[in-house]
């Protein structure tokens, strides 16, 4: 395995594991990760927020 293989690997199993302990220690909330799904629903299709498409999810 290269390097920068093992290195991404090492990167993400750190991510990982902080998702899990921001979870458990409830930064992230369902509220949040709706949150961001809208956010990110939003950058990727402006043109639809632009023509009037509301991308909220779940009220």
């Amino acid at each position: 395995m290269s390097r920068w293989r093992v290195r991404s690997l090492v990167f993400l199993v750190y991510v990982a594991i902080g998702v899990y302990v921001a979870w458990a220690y409830d930064y992230i909330t369902p509220a949040v990760l709706r949150d961001f799904a809208e956010a990110l629903l939003a950058v990727f299709l402006w043109f639809l927020v632009l023509l009037g498409v509301d991308l909220n999810i779940g009220g």
